[in-house]
């Protein structure tokens, strides 16, 4: 597990990634009464929260945005599937430094997270949710940014505040995915995982329809209304993540990359990896 962490301002980030060829366990915590935000990129892993004689589980993270308060007596234990490596950045608040932001979003805070900034318990979850490409575009840019030294700070600051903003203004509206059943927001969960294990041979709409029984029509309809974008959009983003991540770590050659998830033209993968990451696929293999 590699975790870097950094200190912006009045808070302090977190950026967690794993890549294992085995199953890994990692445990960590806190020292001091804390106000988090988890932002899980990639990485469909398993955390388990335990505090005092209680324990709370949570799987299929990817996606996954919570708010939490946990003080010394909470760990956080992530268990890391060589299948399922983990990418996920947390955003952590002392409570004790909330009352120094700025009036406004002091406001926010206590309007929308009370039941964090007064606790009745070592670990209270707050609002959580999947994310919609907002935040997920956020998370991807943090983790393949090129930017170095002060620059690259200052982009962090950027994206930390743009997550935090799409965060509030989240939970600031009704939700979304209230108006659908409980039984089809399983189902599109499942559509969501087949996507992701399948991603350079993905089934189409009719015959993921039929794979989590759900009429094509709710499929395309709640899906976009849930996650905030049509299904293959979804596809898309999660082939290029990929890609990027093979070019990065792998030795293989580029239109390697573009077939391993599933783009037959390299000039389209190409274009598709430029609008999406803001440079070429040869510049990762610099």
């Amino acid at each position: 597990m590699k975790r870097e962490i950094i200190e912006i301002d009045d808070f302090t980030v977190l950026l967690e990634h794993s890549i294992s060829d085995k199953t890994i366990v990692d445990t960590c915590g806190f020292e001091e009464d804390n106000i988090g935000f988890s932002f899980y990129g990639s990485g469909n892993v398993e955390l388990t929260v335990f505090h005092g004689t209680k324990k709370k589980k949570y799987n299929n993270t990817k996606g996954f945005a919570m708010s939490f308060f946990a003080n010394q007596n909470t760990d956080f234990v992530h268990t890391v599937s060589h299948q399922k490596p983990l990418q996920c950045i947390v955003i952590v608040y002392s409570l004790k430094n909330l009352k120094k932001l700025p009036t406004q979003e002091n406001e926010i805070y206590s309007q929308y997270l009370n039941d964090l900034i007064n606790p009745n318990d070592d670990f209270v979850e707050g609002p959580s949710f999947y994310m919609a490409h907002t935040m997920q575009n956020a998370i991807d840019k943090i983790f393949t940014t090129s930017y170095e030294g002060a620059t690259r700070m200052m982009f962090l600051r950027s994206q930390v505040t743009e997550l935090l903003s799409h965060f509030f203004a989240k939970i600031s509206n009704v939700d979304v995915g209230n108006t659908i059943k409980k039984q089809d927001r399983e189902k599109l969960y499942h559509a969501k995982e087949i996507l992701a294990e399948n991603i350079d041979m993905p089934p189409s709409l009719n015959e993921l329809s039929k794979l989590i029984g759900l009429n094509n029509y709710k499929l395309k309809k709640n899906f976009k209304e849930l996650f905030g974008f049509p299904v293959y959009k979804y596809l898309q983003n999660e082939r290029l993540n990929k890609a990027h991540d093979l070019l990065s770590s792998d030795d293989i050659t580029i239109q390697e990359a573009a077939w391993s998830v599933g783009y037959e033209s390299l000039s389209s993968f190409s274009n598709a990896f430029i609008k999406k990451f803001g440079f070429r696929p040869s510049e990762i293999k610099r």
